[in-house]
């Protein structure tokens, strides 16, 4: 039966990287898994029960925040409860993600190479169909820019980093034999991420990268594991290098690349562009305590906030907003007092550690308060800090020093 649930978990992490229509698959398949396992048993510990209070006051701020909608039953009434219902329902997969993993830390090294195996045929196809290499596969590409089997190429770039610095972690620390394929794997991964032209995608992946071979260092100071480091790392920037020339000789990909490049680009710093559109809606935000309903600031400047912050408040209100601020400063601590501990889980709270730390410094651009691996990596960090507790309680039950 056990393995029955854990193949079962493995189905979902796969379905999260194809998101083309809502509800996608994996909306459909994890609600049917979530009510499953705990109808079956599955317990929400001590150590994740606040990442559960947190959530669920965050959506009553959404719910409350509904209230202050105009014109509830005009045009697409549903649209509201609709948003607030998937936040609700996003909130409880990070929750059943802590869960299952501090239930059996073996399921950690499943979803990271389920979530690699879902990566790179994602990625395939946004690079097939980014060259047009397979008939009908442009509808895995979007405004010219690689998205895979997502609906959003600012999504599908994010998504491709974890299973990036999983493999990055594995060809530093794991055996040489299998770093060819792995080092391919890493490639393919990496010219999707560049060829989604997302800004934030390539900041993430730059960030995480450097984040990586620190803490690697932090963690392994013999001087042949240095040493190691630095050649892969070489090798790889080489490699990384050579991939993008090749890549800059198409036309199409040499034009969108030097547009792209631009720090600010004209809808960013414009009349009403994102930033103006950051302070108005602050300053909107301090007068409206409970916030403007979901959706309704793009409604209001046909954009969306395309800041993180900002579409807490807005969406959630001031009691979103705390609780939102609360959840990831708390999982940020989790995962600092975690990720150097020699744990058999030691590498997945790291990998999920930096990731979120990137997407909190992406969020300042981009709404990620939607992004279902998000709440994947929040709820694995939540899930090694309750396996950290718990090894914590057994040692001081065998009256061992921790």
């Amino acid at each position: 039966m056990r393995l029955i649930g854990t193949a079962s978990v493995a189905v979902g992490v796969f379905l999260s990287g194809f998101v083309i229509a809502e509800p996608a698959p994996y909306e459909l398949w994890l609600a049917f898994l979530i009510g499953t396992w705990f109808i079956l048993g599955l317990r929400i510990s001590r150590s994740v029960g606040p990442l559960l209070a947190l959530f669920i006051t965050f959506n009553i701020g959404g719910m409350l925040s509904i209230t202050q909608m105009r014109d509830l039953a005009a045009g697409n009434h549903l649209d509201g409860p609709i948003y607030i219902a998937v936040s609700t329902f996003l909130a409880l997969s990070s929750v059943f993600y802590a869960a299952i993993v501090e239930d059996n830390q073996k399921r950690l090294r499943l979803i990271f190479n389920t979530w690699v195996v879902a990566a790179l045929i994602t990625a395939s196809l946004g690079i097939l169909g980014y060259f047009h290499a397979v008939p009908g596969f442009d509808i895995f590409t979007r405004y010219d820019r690689a998205m895979g089997a997502f609906q959003d190429p600012n999504v599908f770039g994010p998504y491709l980093v974890t299973p990036s610095l999983y493999l990055m972690h594995g060809l530093l620390v794991g055996d040489l034999k299998k770093a060819p394929v792995k080092a391919v794997c890493l490639l393919v991964l990496a010219f999707g991420v560049f060829l989604s032209f997302s800004r934030a995608a390539w900041a993430l992946f730059a960030f995480a990268s450097v984040m990586l071979i620190f803490c690697m260092l932090l963690k392994h100071r013999s001087n042949t594991f240095r040493l190691r480091i630095l050649v892969m790392s070489m090798t790889a920037i080489i490699f990384m290098v050579v991939l993008l020339v090749v890549a800059l000789q198409f036309p199409q990909v040499s034009d969108l690349f030097t547009t792209r490049l631009q720090l600010v680009q004209s809808y960013d710093g414009g009349h009403l562009g994102r930033f103006e559109r950051h302070g108005i809606g602050f300053m909107m935000s301090m007068e409206r305590p409970l916030g403007l309903g979901p959706l309704v600031f793009g409604q209001m400047f046909r954009e969306d906030e395309h800041n993180t912050w900002l579409k807490t408040l807005t969406t959630y209100g001031w009691i979103g907003f705390a609780c939102w601020i609360s959840m990831i400063c708390w999982t940020i601590y989790i995962g600092f007092r975690n990720f150097l501990k020699e744990r058999p889980w030691q590498p997945y709270v790291m990998i999920a550690w930096i990731v979120i730390l990137g997407h909190v410094g992406i969020g300042n651009v981009i709404d990620t308060d939607h992004w279902r691996h998000l709440y994947m990596l929040i709820g694995i960090v939540w899930g090694c800090g309750a396996l950290e507790q718990r090894y914590q309680r057994s040692l001081s039950g065998r009256g061992a020093a921790p």
